[in-house]
């Protein structure tokens, strides 16, 4: 799959113009996120690449699709429709994913939220979650959204991301720079 990085960052800034604008953020990020499914299923990409369909009907075919899907109701507006005619035309429908995670991006950054991701060896109890989230929102000082995933491999501990840093507290990696401690 091509990388759409930047192709896709002049779209997204310019839907999430429109979106702040309008006061539609969310309502956008739902929309774009219904256009990306489409384009990440493999049949919809076979059937947008038939040499028989113009561009008008690579558009209205991604929007027939997200058409009554909750959520997705903008694609359906002009802007909506606009975006898919201009992103068919230029041969850029394979873009969508990319457009979505940076105006989803844009939004995060624009409503002061920060995605942090804590990964643990096992299950962590809502309380917990609630705390730890509540010390990373006081430290980090924006609205913390977390994602909580498992990964016994880790042994015990946790490893929490959030944008660009990482903190690896898992027994698995004092255990590595333990063996490499022992080696050198």
């Amino acid at each position: 799959m091509a990388d759409y990085g930047s192709v896709a960052r002049p779209y997204a800034r310019a839907i999430f113009a429109i979106a702040q604008a309008s006061g539609a953020l969310q309502a956008w990020s739902n929309a774009l996120a219904c256009a990306a499914a489409v384009i990440d299923q493999a049949d919809a990409r076979e059937h947008l690449a038939q040499p028989g369909l113009d561009d008008a009907d690579r558009a209205r075919y991604v929007s027939s699709i997200c058409d009554g899907v909750a959520g997705a109701e903008l694609i359906a507006t002009t802007a909506g429709s606009n975006l898919l005619s201009l992103l068919s035309e230029n041969d850029r429908l394979g873009a969508l994913p990319e457009i979505a995670r940076q105006f989803d991006q844009l939004k995060i950054h624009a409503e002061q939220k920060i995605e942090v991701k804590i990964t643990s060896a096992t299950p962590i109890e809502a309380d917990l979650a609630t705390t730890l989230g509540d010390a990373l929102q006081r430290n980090l000082g924006r609205n913390v959204e977390l994602e909580l995933a498992v990964d016994a491999a880790l042994i015990g501990g946790a490893i929490i991301e959030a944008e660009d840093k990482v903190i690896d507290a898992s027994v698995r990696s004092r255990l590595q720079r333990l063996a490499e401690q022992l080696i050198d």
